[in-house]
């Protein structure tokens, strides 16, 4: 097994299908699909290709820390109190533990997402 790990980030097999649970959806019918890669660290650090369709909904991080890199697509990111920021393609971020805010997928969003669990 190879320690270097390419992400693909247009994957060929099938991804696992999800939308927001009830309670998180706000607006839309987003649908997300998601290619996990890489699984690393007894699971706690997981590595893949997450796109989700128009919509929003709330997120939150609870002890999760994301990195997220946008590959294609347009969002916007509004913390809970704070700020409102866009992200489009070529556009790094990292939400950290403890984020609560709100996910609006303007346009049609691919990432490579790098999670880490507690």
């Amino acid at each position: 097994m190879s320690l270097l790990i390419t992400i693909d980030t247009d994957p060929d097999f099938t991804p696992k299908d999800a939308v927001p649970a009830p309670d998180r959806l706000i607006s839309g019918n987003p649908f997300f699909k998601t290619w996990a890669q890489d699984a690393s660290k007894g699971e706690k650090v997981l590595t893949g290709v997450w796109e989700a369709t128009p919509g929003e909904h709330h997120s939150i991080k609870g002890t999760t820390y994301e990195f997220c890199h946008i590959i294609s697509g347009l969002v916007e990111i509004e913390e809970k109190d704070g700020e409102t920021k866009t992200y489009r393609a070529g556009d790094s971020f990292v939400m950290k533990p403890g984020f609560v805010g709100v996910w609006r997928t303007i346009e049609t969003v691919r990432k490579i997402y790098i999670c880490v669990y507690e």
